[in-house]
């Protein structure tokens, strides 16, 4: 478990036992997908014992053209009562704004046909180890059920779970829309402190920060005078952090590997991509830039804090929206509510699309 690459380690005998949760039909027939009624809570996997999931793979099937907003993801490790990870089923593996479309990451992706959908397969190679336990659920916040929930949980047993392994944590936050920070002088703007940034996450404990998705709907991008949302620097702050944090960036496509704004529109890589690219006429409509911290995680003792700004020194009022990723020890700094289902939707629902 330390320090493989995923190829090189593929020879070495490991003391484990494969396993699966999944939706089969226990008739022995077809009908391989369970139905979530509105309101209710779905439990995909309650697995006892120590382990490590390798593997989650969803497709669903639901009449709501915004479920993938609506219907929300918890995990739970070692018998906790607040969960690790919670969020919208779409943002998770790494599209947001309730639709679904093609990319490909290293962790995570969807498969479906081009350009934008409703069905995907989608899939996390995360892996989520845990030491005593580990439960699954999904909540169907739609007004109508969930015809067809298609899933697979695979994942590896074993005796017990080595001290040094960290728990799996994600979470999904918004602001729609974020406050535009209005300057005296538009020539000089000036940000030294990441008070009025979009926070993406915070979190106490030791761990490390792997990654997110960050969504943004440039709504408003011919009521600026600077159309261009990207001008946004990353400032991540690590345990006792005040002014400069320890990572500050030079802007949004920056910390997304990206340069020039993002000139290639939507496409896949390993760490770094677009899984979905907004309108081509002043880089205006609905975003989904992922950034995974696979080869250089950002490491916390005490504590961590990651924003970034909307527009330089927050000059935009955009919507955004995100998941984090990181691991940590537990337990873990506890999540803010889950903003309801209306707060959650995006502004432009996608009827058009």
């Amino acid at each position: 478990m330390k320090g493989l690459s995923p190829l090189s380690g593929l020879a070495t005998l490991r003391d484990a036992r494969s396993r699966r949760e999944s939706s089969w039909d226990r008739t022995g027939g077809n009908r391989d997908a369970i139905p979530i009624e509105p309101g209710a809570t779905a439990t995909l996997a309650d697995i006892r014992g120590a382990g490590c999931i390798r593997h989650i793979w969803f497709t669903i099937s639901c009449e709501d053209r915004l479920y993938l907003r609506k219907l929300v993801l918890r995990i739970y490790w070692d018998g906790e009562e607040n969960p690790s990870v919670e969020t919208p089923v779409g943002d998770f593996f790494g599209v947001g704004h309730a639709v679904a479309a093609h990319f490909v990451s290293l962790p995570l992706n969807m498969t479906c046909g081009a350009g934008r959908g409703l069905r995907a397969g989608m899939n996390s190679f995360w892996p989520m180890p845990f030491a005593s336990g580990a439960r699954i659920t999904i909540e169907n916040q739609c007004e109508v059920p969930v015809r067809s929930f298609y899933y697979y949980v695979d994942y590896e047993s074993y005796d017990s779970l080595p001290i040094d392994q960290a728990r799996f944590h994600a979470q999904w936050r918004s602001e729609h829309p974020c406050q535009a920070v209005v300057h005296p002088d538009p020539k000089k703007e000036i940000n030294i402190s990441d008070a009025e940034n979009y926070l993406l996450f915070e979190a106490e404990g030791r761990g490390h920060f792997v990654g997110c998705v960050l969504n943004v709907d440039n709504w408003n991008a011919f009521h600026q005078n600077y159309t261009w949302f990207g001008e946004g620097d990353d400032m991540i702050f690590i345990d006792s952090d005040t002014w400069p944090p320890s990572l500050h960036g030079t802007g949004t496509e920056d910390y997304f590997c990206e340069a020039w704004g993002f000139p290639s529109g939507a496409y896949s890589g390993p760490y770094h991509g677009i899984s979905l690219a907004g309108d081509n006429l002043e880089w205006s409509g609905q975003w989904s830039l992922y950034r995974f911290h696979i080869e250089d995680p950002v490491h916390f003792r005490e504590r961590i804090r990651v924003t970034i700004e909307h527009g330089h020194a927050n000059d935009q009022g955009n919507d955004y929206s995100s998941v984090a990723y990181w691991y940590q020890t537990e337990p873990h700094k506890l999540f803010p509510a889950l903003p309801g289902v209306a707060a959650r939707l995006p502004r432009r629902h996608i009827l058009n699309y």
